[in-house]
Formats: structure tokens, sequence, C-alpha cells
């Protein structure tokens, strides 16, 4: 899997340049289509921003740490210890997205991005609107629709209430406004690292994750991790699989169990889209150990207590996302063709996750075929001499034993996760509810697919294939995000 066949890189490389082709494709068609009749409503098609080319006080820091993470990752990602490698890790994360992010200056950057008539720090200052919150949330989807009074902003009307509260009780303790909602989202989505690779090492084994912790640090997606709240959604999600895969394989099931069913709920109420995790949630189960289904009386039980306050305190889920599947088409959801969102999205997606991911999930794919096409397996036990039977019964003791393929290799295991992540990135596209802005709204997805480049040989040159084209977007594009 691991070892460096010209045919395996030939594909690879072929498998980049396929996915490159179709970001080009995407832009050219997105461009036509713009300039014809103005329904995609981006301006950098298929990204949501412009042409803008610029550099800033993060130009140098985003060049010295990707540097840095070419040179070195690798080594130490193999070298150091677990318990240094994880925080090395959300450090290095963390100051990779705080240095795209300040390419565009801190104001426009950071403090700002939160702010705009679009966000949820709209109605955060002044926090009139949420002083009495149980108040607020009796009343939150009375003003989802756009022709309702006072209706909300798009991210406060396209989210849950627990994406605004999150900034309203950020303000309630002394860190309101634009840059400490920045701040938040870009530290505590920055740890989305650690959680993957905390999952990945339980799940497929420490090897491959310490081949993939150098990905999970230098990836793209860091240019729409800040500062975007998506980022901090992300981190919940990530949490909260990790937590389940932890309980899965035996780390303390109870405890780990019932703060994995905690985030699972709090994800539910950042963004509706964030129930597609349930199947990535799947495959952590299919792969945990025999006794996965012992903490799942743990997680069922955290999963309840989220959903229950927020109903309790008069905010309907279901009736809450009806409202907004209306809305969504009152805007700018319902005059975006789905006919070329549907597949430009994808190329937004390849921009997230960059060629390296891209060339890991063909290998990905490659072992999951040779895994379901592998014969199954037999396990000869023996027969204790008091227990032999006859000759002719004895043929047949073997095929009564028998066992599931070979999937509990590290390879194939690993390919599993990142399929299921791409096949909840695909069932949000085929909704039809993520036209456009994908590469912010489907970081919670892209994040857990940033694995499959551990199956590629020679890392660093495709850590280079992955720090350029985000060093390259964040200074030739002003993104929205």
């Amino acid at each position: 899997m691991l070892g460096d066949r010209r045919p395996d890189i030939r594909r690879d490389l072929s498998a980049a340049l396929a996915a490159a082709l179709l970001v080009l494709t995407a832009a050219v068609v997105g461009h036509v289509i713009e300039h014809r009749d103005g329904t995609l409503f981006v301006g950098a098609a298929p990204l949501y921003g412009h042409w803008g080319p610029h550099v800033g006080p993060g130009t140098a820091a985003a060049v010295a740490v990707a540097v840095a993470v070419v040179a070195y990752g690798p080594l130490l990602a193999a070298r150091l210890s677990w318990r240094r490698l994880l925080p090395a890790v959300w450090g290095t994360a963390t100051v990779w997205t705080f240095s795209l992010a300040l390419i565009d200056g801190w104001e426009r950057g950071v403090a700002r991005r939160l702010t705009t008539r679009y966000e949820y720090l709209r109605v955060i200052s002044p926090v009139d609107r949420f002083h009495d919150i149980p108040a607020a949330l009796r009343d939150f989807t009375h003003h989802i629709l756009l022709h309702s009074p006072d209706h909300w902003p798009p991210h406060i009307a396209g989210h849950p209430p627990a994406a605004t509260l999150t900034f309203v009780l950020l303000d309630r303790i002394g860190l309101g406004g634009g840059a400490w909602a920045g701040v938040w989202c870009v530290t505590v989505g920055a740890t989305a690292a650690v959680a993957v690779l905390v999952t990945v090492r339980v799940l497929a084994g420490e090897a491959l994750a310490r081949r993939a912790a150098p990905f999970l640090v230098l990836a793209p997606a860091a240019v729409w991790m800040g500062t975007s709240a998506d980022g901090y959604f992300a981190a919940v999600a990530a949490w909260a699989l990790a937590l389940l895969a932890l309980a899965v394989t035996g780390h303390r099931p109870r405890t780990t169990g019932l703060a994995s069913g905690l985030l699972l709920g709090l994800t539910a109420y950042l963004s509706y889209g964030l129930t597609l995790i349930a199947v990535i949630g799947c495959a952590v189960l299919l792969l945990g150990c025999r006794p996965r289904l012992r903490p799942l009386p743990y997680t069922l039980a955290g999963l309840t207590v989220v959903p229950m306050v927020f109903t309790l305190l008069g905010f309907n889920w279901w009736d809450a996302y009806r409202l907004l599947v209306t809305r969504y088409y009152e805007g700018a959801g319902g005059i975006r063709p789905y006919g070329y969102w549907v597949w430009a999205n994808l190329a937004c997606t390849v921009l997230i996750v960059g060629p390296a991911t891209v060339a890991g999930l063909r290998r990905a794919g490659a072992a999951a075929l040779r895994m379901a096409a592998a014969p199954v397996r037999v396990r000869s036990t023996p027969v204790p001499e008091d227990r032999k039977t006859a000759p002719e019964d004895r043929k047949t003791a073997p095929e009564d034993r028998r066992t599931v393929p070979e999937d509990r290799m590290p390879a194939p295991r690993l390919a599993v996760l990142v399929i299921a992540a791409l096949l909840a990135l695909l069932v949000a596209d085929l909704s039809g509810m993520s036209k456009a802005e994908t590469e912010r709204i489907w970081l919670p997805f892209a994040l857990w697919m940033l694995p499959a480049a551990a199956f590629l040989p020679r890392p660093r040159a495709w850590l280079v294939a992955q720090a350029v084209p985000a060093l390259l977007l964040n200074h030739l594009l002003l993104t929205g995000w």
C-alpha cells in the first residue's frame, strides 16, 4: 500500500491532474454563467470571493510555516512521543491558520470576518435580541423566513441557535466583538486536527496516524478555517467522533461514550447539515472492536441532553429546519443552478482538501476494492483429542469457523473512515441544500478525508502540493472567509 511503485505514482498524479481539470472547468464554466446571467452569486467561481492579488502581515509567517512543515513535519511526526505530537499538531495548525488569515490583515482577516451583515455578530452587539435567552429561543423560528418581521441575518437563520448562543456567551464573559470571535473559531477549530489524529490512531493504528499528521497540519482547508464559524463546528463534530472512537475501542467507554453523545447532540444544534456526521459515526462503530455496542447506551443518553434542553426552552428543531428550507429557496439558494453546483461543489472540495488528499482517496478506494474482492479467510482451530470426530466430519469443521476478511489491517480500516467522509459529503451535495460556499460549509466532512494522504509515498513532495495552492488562493483571492 505504501510502497513507492511507479504505476501507483502515475495513477496518483493522474488523479491529482483530473481534480485540477475539474477545478479549471468549474472556474471557466462558472465565469461564463456569472457573466451571462449572474445566477451563481459568487465572484470567483466556484469559490465565494473575488479576485484581488495582495500580500499582508501573514505572508512571511505562512511561507515560513509551510517550509518548516515540509522540511521537518514527516520527521518530527515519526520521532516525537505521542503526547508531544498532539500539542505540536494543534500549535502548528493554529499558527498556519492564523498566518493565512493575516495575509488579509488583522481587521479584514480576523476581527471583521464575523461582523458582516450575513454573520452571527450582527445581532450580538448590542445583545438586546438575546438579552433573555429563553425568550429568544422561544421566538427564534418567528424570524427565520425572509418576509418575517426583523428576520435573522442569513447565517443565524441558516443554523440552529447553539451557533449564535456560542458568541452570545462569549460576549457575556467579556470576550465580545469580532476579534475574540475570530480567535475563538481559529483556536478551537485547529483542535479538529488533533481529534482526527486521535481517531485514526485508535481505529487504524499509530503508524498511519503519524503519517497523516503533517497533512492535517498543512491543510488547504485552513484558508477557510480562519475565520469562519464552520471551523469551530468542525472541531466540535471531530471531537464527538474521536470520543466515540475511544469509547468503542474500550478507552473509558462510559465516560467517553457519554461525552461523545453530548457533543453529537450539540453538533445538531450548531448546524443542520452536521446530522450527516452520523455517516462517519457509523464507520467508527463498524471499525470498533467487538464490544463496540457496550458504550452506546451512554452515548445515546448523552445525545438526548442538548436536544432536551433546547426543546424545554422552546426551540423546535424540526419546525426550524422546515422554515430554513423555505428561507433557503427565498434567497440565492433558490436561484443558484443545481446543474452547475452539483459538480462544481466537488471542485470546491478539491481546493479544500488539496491534491494529496485526492491521490490518497484514490489509494483508499483501491484498498477498499481489494478488501471487498479478497476471499473469505478460514481460521483452522485445532480439535482436542477427546473431541475428534470422524474424518468426514473433520473436513467440514474449519469451514464452520469462517471469519471475516482481513479488514482489521490498518490501511483498509483507514480507507473505510475516509470513504465514509466522502460519502457524507456526496449526500450533502445531492441534497441541493449546499449550492456554493461549500468551501466552508463542508469543512466538518473534508477534514476527515485529509488522513487519506497517509497512504502516499514521498510525503514532502505531496506536502508542497498542499501548501502551494493554499498560499496562492489566499494571496490571489479575497475570500469571503
